[in-house]
């Protein structure tokens, strides 16, 4: 008998690019259809993460719109929002508004509230027929749109991701023209801009000191110290039976030690740069984060390696790949210990 997948908490109406976790108590979903006339919207959801008879369950807060722009990657600073969408980042902030008691006295005005009510009762059942899974279009969430940057100039301009540092007083985006630019936060001035890879960068990563890491598909993992070259990595240097264009960099994430506050790791993941008719394995390296000296490579699986996330304490790495699996990896020896699908 097969491995019993996890129960499904939600499914959105349109194709998911990015997932984030503010708050123990709130998901943050994202993606769309794009500017295609398919009939597939766009939009940022916000969920409910609560517990119900000893079951985790999700439940939508609110969904916000953002019209033909599907948003592909997301950054989160409190109770900030930083959202790729095509060539431009959008600042959105979020803050919970607590509904207003009705007033008994005024009957006028307690029959039109619950007219209201009522009505927004409707509509929410018709997005949940439509959608299969949104269950409470309530106005708990509030979104407010700060700021609007466009942060990609080439001709087939996206904006490929988007990190804060530590302090959250920085904003680091990178997209498909190759350059890096730093944006202070919350004013969104530009500091300044360079060209790190000579093509599409598909990842980066700020340390805790603020140095950036890139990754892009000219082969190529980077560490910056503001505009300036640190070094460049090379996860294959030991490895002599893979050339240096069998593979290009995907990810990259920083990563803390359990119980060493001192230490800091940097994981890379390098996934073959052409399809092959027997699958290559993919690859996930471990890196000192302090020197970027190199400390563990690892293959995981020749399933195409997506996305990468480090757990808070650093203990567990988590794989996402194309095809929708999840692998769960442990920081400290690399090893795969669980593996489930949907």
């Amino acid at each position: 008998m097969g491995r019993r997948g996890a129960a499904e908490l939600y499914r959105a109406p349109f194709p998911l690019y990015t997932v984030s976790v503010p708050r123990a108590d709130l998901v943050v979903t994202a993606g769309g259809g794009g500017a295609s006339k398919t009939g597939i919207s766009n939009g940022v959801h916000f969920l409910r993460l609560e517990r119900v008879a000893g079951n985790l369950s999700a439940t939508l807060l609110h969904s916000h719109d953002t019209e033909t722009r599907a948003p592909m990657n997301m950054a989160v600073a409190g109770d900030i929002l930083a959202i790729g969408q095509d060539s431009t980042c959008h600042i959105l902030q979020i803050h919970e508004e607590k509904r207003k008691p009705v007033e008994p006295k005024n009957s006028k005005k307690e029959e039109t509230v619950k007219k209201m009510e009522t009505k927004k009762r409707r509509q929410a059942t018709k997005t949940s027929n439509a959608s299969g899974d949104m269950r409470n279009e309530s106005a708990e969430i509030v979104v407010e749109p700060l700021h609007v940057v466009h942060t990609d100039f080439s001709s087939d301009a996206l904006q490929k991701s988007v990190r804060f540092n530590q302090e959250h007083s920085i904003l680091v985006t990178g997209g498909v023209d190759g350059c890096i630019r730093l944006w202070e936060f919350p004013s969104m001035k530009k500091c300044f801009d360079f060209q790190a890879h000579e093509g599409e960068i598909e990842d980066l990563d700020i340390s805790p000191d603020n140095k950036i890491v890139t990754v892009g598909r000219d082969f190529k993992c980077c560490v910056w110290k503001n505009d300036q070259l640190v070094t460049e990595l090379c996860w294959n240097e030991n490895m002599p039976q893979i050339t240096d264009k069998m593979y290009r960099y995907q990810a990259c994430r920083f990563g803390k030690v359990e119980d060493n506050k001192e230490a800091l790791r940097l994981y890379t993941v390098q996934i073959p740069h052409k399809r092959e008719r027997k699958p290559l394995q993919c690859y996930v390296s471990k890196w000192d984060g302090n020197n970027f000296l190199p400390l563990l490579t690892r293959p995981c699986g020749n399933e195409v390696i997506s996305a990468m996330a480090v757990s808070d304490l650093g203990t567990f790495l988590g794989l996402g790949t194309v095809t929708g699996s999840v692998a769960i990896y442990i920081a400290f020896s690399l090893q795969n210990c669980s593996l489930s699908g949907w």
